[in-house]
């Protein structure tokens, strides 16, 4: 089946008129008869333009009200319901202007500093995810979309040095979400999960109507770099947000030179304060490696790592002199769609690597390494020892991105995805592959002069962790203390959604000496320290920070905060 395209001009300067400005020329005396010949003809010209201009305008309207119809007619939008279980992820309303919080419970620390705790995260207009029927077949929204939303709390003193705590929430204002929201209803469909020539149709509709084939939906980060902040999310260029009133300001796309996706979490290189990016794309380059000036105003080095595959890679780490590339075998791929399989897929039986790069090198400069098939989307940090480039992150051997197949069952898939391990092994062993979403921090240690490489498990089976986080200021240094979000098992496994009803704090230089409980494991396996925090019954955790002390010298030395929600009261807190 084919299907008609326009090429349309842009709506900017070259659809406007040409001006001209009158000079004074003493040739043109003699030429004056031509002259005025040819000026009439450029009046003539002028108006053709115009003509053609105008015609070329109706016909991109009309075009875009027969598509809009089209969709219309053969597209129907549902809502995803919510579990009674899943009501901390239902959307909450925009607000928009601050609020002062007058019930603090308990005392804020004297030395705690002033400033502001910005959360970014999903929060689905138009009352939530959603999924579409049509002649093709079904498509749904993923867990992981929705548009951003940022919540922020902030810590200012009076003239008395009193605590003034205030709370503001408001969404990313992409280019396509005040498309929908002039529009006032869904309009872009669906396109990751479903049947695949639906998910194909999403695709080509999307891109037809609105030229991208899906929302720049924002949502999964804020990033500081040279005195500014960023909102961003894998599919499109970060935002700049005025901290003060979370105003979205602009695209970033530093000076012009970078025209692709940024990662959801770029890093800033030590000792230089310049922020290495990168972006995947599903059409070649697939993968591209950028630094920019520790300004933020030049974009110093750019480079295609030709990679032979779009990998979703989340995370960048970096050292004192590298960069470290994670090519985990979950990736996007349009033509497994075209033959009837999902357009993003994690393959176990494919290749997995880890890539070690000098800041500025190039393709032909990574050293590879290849390791164990793993999953790993957050890194807690990465550093050279010796002859060694270390990498410890949150590990599981399978992706929870995008989630099921389209058409399992999502509840029995997360329960069997979370079910505690026993080894790792077991489950490569396993045909039933039950505990792949199980994550536990883990350590890589690639040696760059003999290509040596060790792994390890760094806690046990006895609670899955993510979203690890640590004092930035030791970021690509050896450092001792990693923290890090833990998952409620029992809740996790019924809801359909991971739930963190505890915090980690991890001592990866002191051995774990005790029997953890309601896990066991083997002391030869050189566990770490851990110490867990419990949060009250029903109470859940998102977006923990580390904060450090002022004036603090130690690594350790601040505090972790985070948003709890209390399923029990429906309250969030901050804690």
């Amino acid at each position: 089946m084919a299907f008609p395209t326009f090429a349309l001009f842009p709506s900017n300067g070259s659809l406007s008129r040409p001006s001209i400005s009158p000079i004074f020329n003493p040739h043109l005396k003699s030429l004056s008869s031509s002259f005025n010949l040819k000026r009439r003809e450029q009046v003539q010209m002028r108006r053709g333009v115009g003509v053609n201009v105008n015609v070329l305008l109706s016909i991109r309207e009309i075009s875009e009200r027969v598509l809009d119809a089209l969709v219309d007619a053969l597209f129907q939008f549902n809502d995803q319901p919510y579990l009674p279980s899943q009501n901390n992820f239902a959307p909450v309303e925009e607000m928009c202007n601050p609020v002062r919080i007058l019930d603090v419970i308990g005392e804020i620390p004297v030395d705690f500093p002033v400033g502001v705790y910005i959360r970014n995260g999903p929060n689905p207009i138009f009352g939530g995810l959603k999924s579409t029927t049509s002649i093709f077949g079904h498509t749904s929204n993923t867990w992981i979309e929705g548009e951003g939303m940022l919540h922020a709390l902030y810590f200012t003193k009076d003239e008395q040095q009193e605590w003034i705590v205030s709370y503001n929430n408001k969404y990313v204002e992409t280019e396509t979400f005040n498309l929908e929201k002039k529009r006032n209803k869904p309009c872009f469909l669906p396109a990751i999960e479903g049947d695949s020539p639906a998910v194909l149709a999403a695709l080509l509709f999307n891109k037809l109507r609105f030229g991208t084939v899906d929302k720049y939906i924002s949502n999964t980060n804020i990033f500081y770099h040279s005195g500014k902040y960023y909102s961003i999310a894998e599919n499109h260029l970060p935002q700049e947000i005025d901290i003060h009133t979370l105003e979205t300001l602009d695209n970033w796309n530093i000076g012009g030179a970078w025209n692709r996706p940024f990662n959801s979490h770029p890093k800033k290189a030590p000792g230089t304060g310049e922020l290495v990016v990168m972006g995947v794309d599903f059409v070649k380059p697939f993968f591209v490696l950028g630094v920019v000036s520790d300004d933020g105003k030049t974009l110093v080095h750019k480079v295609d790592l030709q990679f032979q595959r779009c990998t979703l890679c989340h995370e960048i780490g970096v050292t004192e002199k590298y960069n470290v590339i994670m090519d985990m075998p979950l990736t996007i791929n349009i033509e497994r769609l075209l033959k009837g399989g999902p357009l993003i897929k994690y393959d176990k039986e494919d290749y997995t690597r880890i890539g070690v790069m000098p800041r500025y090198g190039d393709a032909d400069s990574i050293k590879w390494f290849v390791v164990q098939p793993h999953c790993t989307f957050h890194i807690f940090n990465c550093f050279e020892d010796g002859d060694e480039i270390v990498i410890r992150g949150c590990r599981a051997l399978g992706s929870i991105v995008p989630g099921p197949d389209f058409g399992l069952n999502k509840l029995e898939w997360f329960s069997r995805g979370f079910k505690p391990i026993v080894s790792d092994k077991t489950i490569l062993d396993n045909n039933k592959d039950d505990g792949f979403l199980f994550g536990r921090a883990y350590e890589w240690r690639l040696n760059m002069r003999n290509g040596e490489t060790k792994e390890r498990n760094l806690t046990g089976t006895a609670f899955f962790m993510d979203f690890p986080l640590g004092n930035e200021k030791f970021i690509g240094y050896k450092n001792k203390y990693g923290y890090a979000q833990v998952g409620d098992l029992s809740v996790t496994s019924c809801c359909g959604k991971v739930k963190f009803g505890m915090l980690a704090k991890l001592y990866f230089e002191d051995l774990e000496t005790r029997k953890l409980l309601g896990g066991s494991y083997s002391l030869s396996e050189d566990l770490i320290k851990v110490e867990y925090h419990n949060l009250e019954d029903n109470s859940f955790c998102s977006g923990a920070a580390f904060v450090p002390k002022n004036g603090g010298s130690d690594e350790d030395d601040g505090w972790i905060i985070s948003f709890v929600h209390n399923e029990r009261t429906n309250i969030s807190q901050l804690k």
